[in-house]
């Protein structure tokens, strides 16, 4: 679920309140790393538990429909094939979907109700739910597009969602873009006879990665006064105060990487950290770092100070 480019971000945005020098004790800026990556995983299962309450809230209002006072021939008998939309029907009944959103204590909808109303009421009068629900019978294929689409065209872009997760966790306005497009990949991928885990991925691809998080972090903090000399070297025509922090710290974090990080090629460092840049900071940034790094780069080449293992990694 979990990209280099976002651990890049998480890092960053440590580093960022990050006040203390090389001889602190960082454990708490590498403990804030590891929960801000962490919760991560919390908004992913937010919005899965966002998608069964919605299913939850479809059944209760059929049964409300089917038992009100005047209910016309049409209210007896209506169409249930919302409720028996075989995605829903996975969704609400995978064990290991179920089990990580209690142990994860994620009980949001049931303190915000509210919300889940928001939706399922954009999703009774979407275009998508009057087209789906034409016929009284599916199969499997329609099911999962009609869910893949109502995910894009009417969760996803909800503006009062959006607006709960930022009042919620400021830090997961980042992480947001990521969650759904992980969901997204999962609900395209979805068949009839499922892996016990496949709502369940795993948060980082691998260990390295992990590792990767916290040894970007360390080596930036304890190599502050190298990195910031590099820096300052090639900046000896500009006022400090007139670099963006964000630049100085992507700065610091590419350095870092360019230098201590053999197996990665320097090419994705430097366009990492530009396109990081092109996001979080001032316009001209990019065009500003680039030539730095550029500069920087070529100076190691000459002094053989990049270390790089592997082909193609220069």
């Amino acid at each position: 679920m979990l990209n280099r480019r976002h651990i890049r971000i998480k890092v960053m945005q440590t580093l960022y309140t990050f006040k203390g020098g090389e001889s602190d004790d960082f454990s708490k800026d590498q403990k804030f790393l590891m929960y801000s990556i962490d919760n991560m995983y919390n908004l992913y299962l937010l919005i899965m538990s966002l998608l069964i309450e919605v299913h939850k809230k479809a059944e209760i209002h059929l049964d409300k429909t089917q038992k009100k006072l005047l209910a016309t021939q049409e209210d007896k008998n209506p169409n249930k094939k919302l409720i028996h939309n075989e995605v829903f029907q996975l969704l609400k009944n995978n064990e290991a979907l179920l089990e990580a959103i209690k142990a994860h204590k994620i009980n949001n909808w049931e303190l915000d109700e509210e919300y889940v109303d928001i939706i399922f009421r954009a999703l009774l009068s979407s275009d998508l739910y009057a087209e789906y629900m034409q016929t009284k019978t599916s199969d499997f294929k329609e099911d999962k597009n009609f869910i893949v689409d109502v995910f894009k065209e009417v969760i996803a872009p909800n503006p009062r969602l959006y607006e709960y997760i930022e009042d919620k966790n400021l830090t997961w306005l980042d992480d947001l873009p990521i969650v759904n497009t992980a969901i997204l990949k999962l609900l395209k991928q979805v068949k009839p006879s499922l892996k016990p885990n496949h709502f369940t991925p795993k948060l980082y691809k691998d260990e390295g990665d992990k590792t990767f998080a916290i040894e970007l972090l360390k080596k930036s903090i304890l190599n502050q006064s190298k990195l910031n000399a590099e820096i300052q070297g090639k900046t000896k025509n500009w006022d400090a105060d007139r670099i963006a922090t964000i630049d100085y710290i992507l700065m610091q974090m590419a350095i870092c990487e360019l230098l201590n990080f053999p197996s990665i090629p320097v090419k994705v460092t430097i366009n990492e950290y530009l396109e990081i840049a092109k996001e979080y900071s001032t316009p001209k940034s990019s065009i500003f770092i680039n030539g730095i790094l550029d500069n920087l780069v070529k100076e190691y080449q000459d002094q053989e100070k990049l270390n790089k293992i592997g082909r193609g990694l220069m």
